[in-house]
């Protein structure tokens, strides 16, 4: 018999942690990155900003879902509803703006998996 422990594909013996199961600890923000990096930038950059100017300016279709996916990983996104809105010379109706909070990273009970 072989006493050896068996090895699997990635390396380790059964029941070793591997890297997907480690917490980070460091409590460093996630990392955003394609669109909701840009979203992200952008509404750093240019808080409030209107969902409009995603679509319009900056070429992102799904601000909103955007938005969402960065809530989702923690990011402090806060939105506000304007009744009315002029955006280039045309009266636009129940337009979002979206904004980052205090702290704009996320809250360090989020690695945790607290409330």
């Amino acid at each position: 018999m072989n006493a050896a422990p068996e090895i699997d594909n990635a390396g380790r013996a059964p029941g070793e942690v591997g890297k997907a199961n480690e917490q980070r600890l460091d409590h460093t923000p996630p990392a955003s990155t394609g669109q909701c990096g840009q979203v992200l930038h952008l509404i750093r950059q240019h808080q409030p900003l209107l969902s409009l100017r995603l679509t319009a300016d900056y070429a992102i279709p799904e601000a909103a879902a955007r938005v969402h996916d960065l809530r989702a990983a923690g990011w402090d996104v806060l939105m506000a509803i304007h009744p009315t809105v002029i955006f280039r010379g045309v009266e636009r109706r129940n337009v979002a703006s979206y904004s980052l909070g205090t702290p704009e990273r996320p809250r360090p009970s989020f690695f945790d998996g607290g409330v």
